[in-house]
């Protein structure tokens, strides 16, 4: 999902020059003729995000000024660029003082609208990772420090409000790299707990023989190397969070001891003769379906109902497609600034390809892949051969071998002689014949007829998925979703 720009102008055919502008730069507009609309827009609860506000200062009723004081006092932190006629440079200077990001002179021009706008979102960015880096230090990341604007998250977030507001176990599922510990943060800064400590520990990492002194302590002596007392985790974290991440990879003899804490509430160190009373939350996390290993007898059934209170499962990113320019956006905001690096932004033709991309490896994959991106490149913008592993898939996976054969040119095309075919309306003439009957001379389901046009479409336009859904009229999201639906029967079938 490309960025959405608020515009905010009474002047009908300003609106429109900058509504076609913003639209050119790949972003997506919203427009509103007064102040009043421009705020209602950005305070309403069921309201679009905007990352950005073109504001004219001189509006009837709430003109420009009163909508930045709004704006700072709402607390809301998108960058605005005001526009201004010849002449109002003082209301300018007002304008910077009330928090404006930039300033255009009417009637603006492309490029200097482009890089205005380009500006402020990155600003925005490296604003909103600074700011996320902070909280994660300080242990009060909340709900807002995820960047989604997916509908595929919707669920998971809800989920994850409500269970901040309880001491409720939660098992977080979901692959590796989809941000797991982030959403454990997220419920721990969210909740009553939030002053106490979150303590994190990956179980996968732990040694089988130091798993009960890690999480439970140790008693000097109590073994050979224990030349110190150990509190352990479940101490460490009393009164606050224990994060259990990767929980399926503990050992059944480390599980047992776990279970008789989460039913007592007491722990008892290696080497101690009483146990310790501990008021821990328990936040459980894994990458792997803990009901088959309990199936398989890896993963005992009691302690999997003890964490397996409320589940939440994460999706993937290829689930979450639109998600991935605000990801892109906001990783090569904070890598630029670590490296010190000046790059303006990533080309729409390498931002189509990569929100194309199945990301086995999720966020954690994309993020690395921007961070090589910024270190290698040469120029002031990423392109596509700047993402060379990117580059070498001409496809996602799942889909190469099914793109190419949907689109049928005139010149293979098989004859109209039996009326099974019908010209594909709207498209060049070399958009060729879609094919209504199958091999068996039956009409061809609904769904695969959807996603040969779908796929035709993707490759006349580009890659450019904002066109696609705007020419197909269709949401994004709806596109990303039937493309997935897609990929997702196109493996059903090679499976069988």
């Amino acid at each position: 999902m490309a960025a959405t720009i608020l515009i905010a102008d009474d002047d009908a055919v300003q609106r429109r020059l900058v509504e076609n502008m913003v639209q050119k730069c790949g972003y997506e507009p919203l427009v509103v003729d007064s102040g009043d609309a421009a705020i209602a827009a950005l305070t309403a609860s069921d309201a679009r995000t905007i990352d950005a506000v073109v504001l004219d200062l001189v509006m009837p009723g709430l003109d420009g000024l009163g909508v930045l004081a709004k704006i700072r006092e709402a607390g809301l932190n998108v960058p605005v660029v005001v526009q201004t006629a010849h002449g109002g440079i003082d209301n300018v200077v007002s304008a910077m003082r009330a928090g404006a990001q930039d300033f255009v002179v009417k009637p603006v021009g492309f490029e200097r609208l482009q890089v205005s706008l380009r500006n402020a979102l990155n600003a925005s960015a490296l604003k909103g990772e600074l700011q996320r880096i902070r909280h994660s230090r300080e242990g009060r990341l909340t709900f807002s420090d995820i960047i989604t604007r997916s509908e595929a998250m919707t669920g998971a977030l809800r989920t994850a409000q409500k269970a901040a507001s309880s001491a409720i176990p939660v098992l977080i599922e979901g692959e590796s790299g989809v941000g797991k510990e982030l959403f454990a943060r997220a419920i721990h800064g969210s909740s009553e707990r939030k002053a106490k400590p979150f303590v994190a520990v990956n179980c996968g990492a732990i040694p089988d023989n130091l798993v009960e002194s890690i999480l439970f302590g140790h008693e000097k002596g109590a073994f050979t190397g224990a030349t110190e007392r150990h509190q352990g985790k479940f101490v460490e974290a009393h009164g606050g969070t224990l994060f259990l991440d990767e929980v399926g990879e503990l050992p059944l003899t480390a599980q047992v001891k776990l279970l008789r804490a989460l039913q007592e509430g007491t722990v008892e160190a290696v080497g101690g003769r009483k146990p310790v009373k501990v008021d821990v939350r328990i936040i459980s996390a894994t990458n792997r379906k803990l009901l088959d290993l309990v199936k398989a007898g890896q993963f005992r059934e009691d302690l999997f109902y003890r964490l397996h209170v409320l589940p939440l499962t994460i999706p993937a990113l290829r689930q979450r497609r639109e998600d991935i320019p605000h990801l892109l956006r906001h990783f090569l905001a904070r890598f630029c600034a670590e490296e010190n690096r000046t790059i303006t932004g990533i080309s729409g033709e390498a931002m189509a390809h990569l929100a194309q991309l199945d990301w086995p490896g999720n966020i954690r994959q994309l993020e690395n892949t921007v961070y090589r991106a910024v270190v290698m490149s040469d120029g002031d913008q990423l392109g596509l051969a700047d993402f060379p592993q990117a580059a070498a898939h001409a496809a996602p996976e799942g889909r190469a071998a099914h793109t190419e054969p949907l689109v049928v040119s005139p010149s293979t095309a098989p004859a109209m002689t039996s009326g099974n075919e019908i010209p594909i309306a709207a498209l060049p003439s070399t958009a060729g014949m879609l094919s209504m009957l199958n091999g068996s001379g039956d009409v061809r389901p609904l769904e695969d007829l959807e996603n040969e046009i779908i796929r035709f479409a993707i490759s006349h336009y580009r890659g450019q998925m904002s066109e696609v859904a705007r020419r197909l009229k269709i949401g994004r999201s709806t596109l990303y979703r039937k493309l997935d639906e897609a990929a997702a029967g196109d493996r059903t079938d090679e499976a069988h």
